[in-house]
């Protein structure tokens, strides 16, 4: 009885497109956004920001991006692990060469040019779609690779072929503690979700889903593919580029070009479907379940009393990751999302039958 929407008018055009029109709801996101920037950071040890929340953070923003090209637009995209890539070697650059470059200056500059190299790969989806896609943005993961392992100016021109950043600082705060660089990739989410629910809901939104459900009939009614399928990647690309750059600089410090190979690309997809395609929630909710999964797989057992080797656990990790995806493809396609819509469906009728 208490998650009604009755009696709650909206009397602007406003409030009535507001992205939460549910008090409850505006009321619960506050509550979670307030508990993730002040209660976490006091409550969290170490090892679960190193080990689950800094990756569950920038790893959903990656996820994000992958959603705004497969989700809404319907262009499938198996190369999102280039342009993480991208973005972390060119932030990594911009970082290290130009004298005073804040670090999010470096991770706009990375999100810039995983966008300009997303629009390249982006161009056969003007011409080819489905399989024929997948595997023409699989190209762009095979072609990073061989450029950043083989082209010695990304990597500084070090021996090794890895490459490190220093000690790193935002507004005179230095990012040397794990709740400080988790306070910071969860400013850098918060704002960059707000920014893709508010485009998905508008023109450009609008015009991928269009594409997304039928580009035949989207064309008859005035909409561009072109524009259409060219600015889903671009902004796809911007975003994934941004959280590889954190990604490399926040969470694993130093990297090679294996950092960013085709499982990335595979895990990122993953996320979306086992979280639900089309909605930003589902990226949260996939890159959660990714990110916890090979944790439980590893202590759930030993607390039951069962321990099992690490080889066996990274196999039923793939095992049930396979499951899962069969299972949400045939039953529900829309993921973990969707079932928390249905949720909130009958919380909203319940204790009523209809």
């Amino acid at each position: 009885m208490l998650y009604r929407e009755n009696g709650q008018f909206k009397t602007r055009y406003g409030a009535d497109q507001q992205i939460f029109p549910i008090v409850q709801d505006r009321w619960l996101v506050l509550a979670l956004i307030a508990f993730a920037f002040i209660g976490i950071p006091m409550l969290a040890s170490e090892y679960t920001f190193r080990a689950i929340l800094i990756p569950f953070v920038i790893l959903s923003l990656a996820a994000l991006g992958l959603n705004l090209l497969v989700g809404y637009c319907g262009q499938i995209s198996l190369g999102s692990g280039a342009f993480m890539a991208v973005g972390a070697y060119i932030a990594y650059n911009a970082y290290t060469r130009i004298p005073g470059m804040p670090v999010i200056g470096a991770f706009l500059i990375g999100g810039l040019a995983a966008m300009l190299v997303g629009i390249v790969f982006g161009i056969p989806s003007l011409r080819i779609r489905g399989l024929y896609l997948a595997v023409a943005t699989l190209a762009a993961q095979f072609f990073s690779d061989w450029v950043f392992a083989r082209i010695a100016w990304f990597t500084n021109y070090s021996a090794s072929g890895s490459v490190s950043v220093p000690t790193l600082s935002v507004a005179g705060i230095t990012l040397d503690t794990p709740q400080s660089k988790y306070l910071f990739c969860l400013a850098i989410v918060t704002v960059m979700a707000l920014a893709a629910k508010n485009i998905v809901r508008g023109h450009f939104g609008r015009s991928w889903m269009a594409i997304r459900d039928m580009d035949v009939a989207a064309t008859v009614i005035g909409i561009r593919p072109m524009v259409a399928k060219l600015s889903a990647f671009a902004v796809s690309s911007f975003v994934i580029g941004v959280a590889g750059a954190m990604w490399a600089f926040i969470h694993l410090g130093s990297w090679e070009p294996l950092a960013f190979d085709v499982n990335r690309s595979l895990n990122l997809l993953f996320m979306i479907i086992i979280g639900g395609m089309g909605s930003i929630m589902g990226s949260f909710f996939g890159a959660a379940f990714i990110v916890v999964l090979p944790i439980m797989l590893n202590q759930v057992p030993a607390w039951m009393g069962v321990p099992i080797s690490t080889a066996l656990a990274s196999h039923l990790e793939f095992m049930i990751f396979g499951a899962l995806i069969v299972f949400f493809l045939i039953v529900e396609p829309h993921g973990l999302a969707r079932l928390w819509s249905i949720g909130k469906e009958k919380l909203r009728l319940w204790p009523f039958p209809h």
